[in-house]
């Protein structure tokens, strides 16, 4: 075990837009949830074997009759999922936050959902809905056998049939949290004599944190940690902030480990890959408590679990040439399957022009994957035909429909290549350059921290800049302050609509490269 137990891991672990971290161990794999907002298919589910590399499998939900996002706002939809292993089946719980605003009689913000599985990449059953209005559900199995949801503001039990399909009591609050903001991402763990009560608080940007509490018996009293905050990021300086939301988990040798999310700072303190996810060591003391990390706040590095190495591909290169979508693509919201396909033109990805602008939450079939790096490449070739005002397709760097970049083969008065911005305040020309061939264009986008180089070719030699935008600070949570609810990250990808003039003429794309620089 020396040579396995040298290596070293790098935070974060889980790199791109995967917030909310819960993951479970069966046997010798471990599996981890994520949330996914108002992205399809919804909640994503990662596979490893030495809790360093994670592997996408799945979905829980990835039938839009069962889940419907078309009108869900940005940044509200799937929230903090948990997962967790009981008899045989997986079970995941999350938060639908839905876009009340909860000033009106009977205005529901929030339900549960349940999913279960006898496999952990799926399929899952159909949704059943628990109708609580609060956030952030997780299982707990007690040792008498009963299940409770465990659920925020603070911790909160809820009764639950044994196949977790229906709420059988009223919901009990057995810890309200240390006093601090935001008590939420709840979890309960059972070890030796005492429940253990974890709980992210102050909020999810710069100063989230995780406080702990204990007692021996289920419903409390329970006593807070004399070492809370038990993870909390007190270095402004530091290359990983806003840390807290954390599950803990053992590892076949025994040792534990807690996953949390995190966010890394671009040239200040602009989170534009979003929220990821970290790990890092637990210690359990002699008086019954736990430190994390040696109580020396969120780590940049360590050791790695002593299990055997697993190894990821990493993802570089779409071709199309498959009959399904890669596990990497999201869809914004609900994609409308009659207006997307693999097989019409094989080895590409057709999109056909519909109504709904990027801006617009109507908008359909807007295809992205996560950023991973502060640093990237994308590159895609595509083949448009635009005859009316409006018609648009390329490339995207998309927070949200008040925020993102979009460069495009369009008609506006003749065939043209825009590049265009919306910093939450509507959509502003940057560049529009006459397209004088007729035949496939290459787009490519050059990202270094803060700034975005968009190029063009007509024969994937000869690149043509086509416009430089620095500063972008607008596509990330924190960079548009009158914003209301920005919990996501920038994801880059395809897209094709009309402008809204009616039109639907194909879009087709050959491939999508996509290089990290690290």
């Amino acid at each position: 075990m020396k040579e396995i137990s040298n290596r070293k891991y790098h935070n974060p672990v889980q790199r791109g837009f995967f917030p909310d971290p819960s993951v479970v161990r069966v046997g010798t794999d471990y599996y981890m949830v994520n949330s996914t907002f108002q992205y399809f298919p919804a909640i994503a589910i990662s596979h490893s074997t030495d809790l360093v590399h994670w592997e996408l499998i799945g979905h829980a939900i990835t039938d839009p009759e069962e889940l419907d996002l078309s009108d869900i706002r940005d940044s509200h939809g799937i929230w903090a999922p948990d997962i967790a292993y009981d008899n045989g089946r997986f079970i995941i719980m999350a938060t639908l936050r839905l876009n009340g605003d909860g000033k009106r009689d009977n205005d529901v913000l929030r339900r549960q959902l349940m999913v279960s599985s006898d496999r952990p990449e799926g399929p899952y059953s159909k949704p059943v809905w628990l109708e609580v209005d609060n956030i952030d559900p997780s299982l707990f199995v007690d040792d008498d056998g009963k299940h409770y949801m465990v659920i925020s503001p603070g911790i909160n039990l809820v009764p639950l049939s044994d196949d977790c399909t229906k709420v059988t009591g009223e919901e009990i609050r057995v810890w309200p949290g240390t006093g601090e903001r935001c008590p939420e991402g709840p979890h309960l763990l059972k070890h030796g004599e005492y429940y253990y009560a974890i709980l992210a608080e102050g909020g999810t940007g710069y100063g989230h944190g995780i406080n702990v509490a204990r007692s021996k018996n289920l419903l409390g009293p329970y006593e807070p940690s004399p070492y809370n905050p038990v993870l909390r990021q007190t270095d402004p300086d530091a290359p990983l902030q806003r840390c807290g939301h954390g599950k803990l988990v053992e590892d076949t040798n025994g040792d534990w480990w807690v996953f949390y999310l995190c966010g890394r700072p671009n040239q200040g303190n602009y989170t534009t890959i979003g929220r990821e996810t970290a790990m890092d060591p637990v210690r359990w003391l002699a008086d019954g408590w736990f430190l994390i990390n040696e109580g020396k706040g969120p780590g940049l590095c360590g050791d790695a679990p002593a299990l055997a190495p697993m190894e990821v591909p990493e993802w570089k290169h779409d071709d199309f040439d498959r009959d399904t979508l890669d596990l990497h693509w999201q869809f914004v919201r609900r994609p409308a399957r009659a207006n997307y396909s693999l097989s019409e033109r094989k080895g590409w990805f057709r999109i056909w022009t519909q109504d709904g602008m990027l801006s617009e939450i109507r908008a359909k079939n807007t295809l992205l994957r996560r950023e991973e790096e502060l640093c990237y490449d994308v590159e895609t070739k595509l083949e448009f035909y635009p005859q009316r005002n409006g018609e648009q397709a390329g490339l995207t760097c998309y927070y949200s429909t008040a925020t993102y970049v979009r460069f495009s083969l369009c008609w506006e008065e003749g065939r043209k290549l825009q590049l265009v911005i919306n910093r939450n305040h509507g959509e502003e020309l940057i560049a529009s350059i006459d397209a004088t061939a007729d035949g496939p264009v290459y787009l490519k986008t050059e990202v270094r921290n803060l700034t975005r180089t968009f190029y063009y070719s007509y024969n994937n030699t000869e690149w043509i800049r086509a416009g430089v935008l620095e500063d972008c600070i607008y596509l990330c949570d924190e960079g548009v302050p009158d914003d209301p609810k920005r919990h996501t990250g920038t994801l880059v990808g395809i897209y094709a609509n009309n402008g809204g003039c009616g039109s639907r003429i194909p879009a087709d794309f050959d491939y999508f490269t996509l290089t990290n620089i690290r």
